[in-house]
């Protein structure tokens, strides 16, 4: 366990280091969510079609299946606060992009029930999700890799709750609130204020003193790193049980969070400050989940306060396909996002405690492969659900199947993982 953190690392370990990297964690996610409301909101300004809707967002999730073990290896090799500041300019230029494409597009005309109304505006938005998700991919692993070089090990269940805090404050928070009021105002405004959110957050990163690289970072062939990150996954018991249980369950959450979008516009009747303000809500459970994780361990054992977290999302998930109104949804996603957060921060405190500096990235990479790759498939599967559904039912029922089928596959997937999450903290 010494080379969790490296020496270089170790001299930006002071207050001032987490909290210019903590700045620039608060700024992106800010981007981050109002990006989430822009994105899913513009596509149904598109199209009608639930398919195609979620296609537009799942441009953003399909990087992480190609590009999830090339960015380990990078964030062994390379420096990574460099990595992080290019990343967010890229994804501050492909957000310009974005904006400019939407504002040459206006007027929009209305959106088709089947097809896209504008294709050439949906297609540029496709490409540029890729290009941004991309960007994230890289970006997001060399911030998992390295925060243990600003935090010593003992400290990292508390500095990943505040953290995951700041991340929900801006990304559910923040972010969605001033998306939806943007919107409103002016459709393209949203992408060009996330540009700036992006190259801001990219200058917080760069005041960050020292070196970044991995101590004993990798030079072989790229074929053997990527083995290592294998084995040292798969020779680990809670490792493979961790990737699974976060793969399943983004699946699933995934397919129920874009049905959202639709159940709240066509469903509930609301509009997009409604929208933005259940995210808002949501983000108060998460803030609240990263603040009493620590307290929590003090009474409750790691492995079944993560079990209790993972099983909590199943009832959540039907009180949303049933809630009357808009402020019973709010209320489901505060508990949602309140037990994400509570499990988020236990499985990747975890996972920088266990895993060696040199293998930190590449491991990384393959838990992601799994855990985030799932996501644009359960992007697709929510759209590929409600039309097959729509063939046997009325379309305000279609639109509620999302919902049910992710609350029977998380639940499912936390009852089959009780017994091994509860042995591996343990065992830990």
């Amino acid at each position: 366990m010494n080379d969790m953190v490296t020496n270089a690392g170790m001299r930006e370990s002071r207050p001032g280091g987490f909290l210019r990297f903590a700045g620039a964690v608060g700024l992106a996610n800010t981007a981050d969510g109002i990006a989430i409301v822009v994105w899913a909101w513009t596509a149904t300004l598109l199209t009608r079609d639930p398919l195609l809707i979620a296609l537009l967002p799942a441009a953003l999730r399909v990087p992480w299946v190609v590009f999830a073990l090339p960015s380990g290896i990078l964030a062994d090799r390379a420096d990574r606060r460099r990595l992080i500041v290019t990343c967010d300019l890229v994804r501050a230029g492909a957000y310009t992009l974005a904006g400019a494409a939407i504002l040459s597009g206006l007027p929009l005309a209305d959106p088709a029930r089947t097809g896209v109304s504008n294709s050439g505006v949906y297609v540029v938005l496709l490409g540029l999700g890729f290009v941004i998700g991309s960007a994230e991919v890289a970006r997001d692993n060399a911030a998992q890799t390295l925060l243990p070089s600003i935090i010593p090990p003992g400290r990292l269940e508390q500095a990943n709750g505040r953290l995951h805090g700041i991340e929900i404050i801006g990304n559910s928070m923040i972010g969605p609130a001033m998306g939806s009021f943007l919107i409103a105002f002016f459709l393209p405004l949203p992408f060009f204020v996330v540009a700036l959110a992006f190259l801001s957050a990219a200058l917080a990163i760069c005041t960050l003193a020292g070196r970044f690289q991995a101590e004993g970072r990798a030079t072989r062939p790229w074929r053997q790193e990527l083995r290592d990150g294998f084995r040292h996954v798969l020779g680990q018991p809670m490792l493979r049980t961790m990737v699974l249980i976060t793969g399943f369950w983004n699946f699933f959450a995934e397919m129920a969070l874009i049905g959202l979008v639709l159940h709240i516009q066509e469903n509930l009747g609301a509009g997009a400050t409604t929208y933005g303000l259940i995210l808002a809500g949501g983000a108060v459970g998460g803030v609240i989940g990263g603040a009493i994780v620590v307290p929590l361990l003090k009474r409750v054992p790691r492995g079944r306060l993560a079990n209790c977290m993972n099983v909590a999302a199943a009832p959540l998930f039907v009180a949303v396909a049933a809630a009357p109104g808009p402020l019973t949804v709010g209320a489901a996603m505060f508990f949602f996002y309140l037990s994400g957060v509570i499990w988020n921060t236990l499985s990747i405190s975890y996972r920088q405690r266990v895993v060696p500096d040199r293998l930190r990235g590449r491991v990384n990479s393959v838990y992601r492969l799994f855990a985030w790759g799932m996501m644009p498939m359960g992007l697709i599967a929510s759209g590929l659900v409600v039309r097959g559904m729509e063939n046997i039912t009325d379309r305000n029922t279609a639109l509620l199947s999302p919902f049910l089928v992710a609350a029977l596959g998380i639940g499912i997937v936390a009852l089959l993982s009780w017994r091994p999450l509860n042995r591996g903290f343990v065992a830990e």
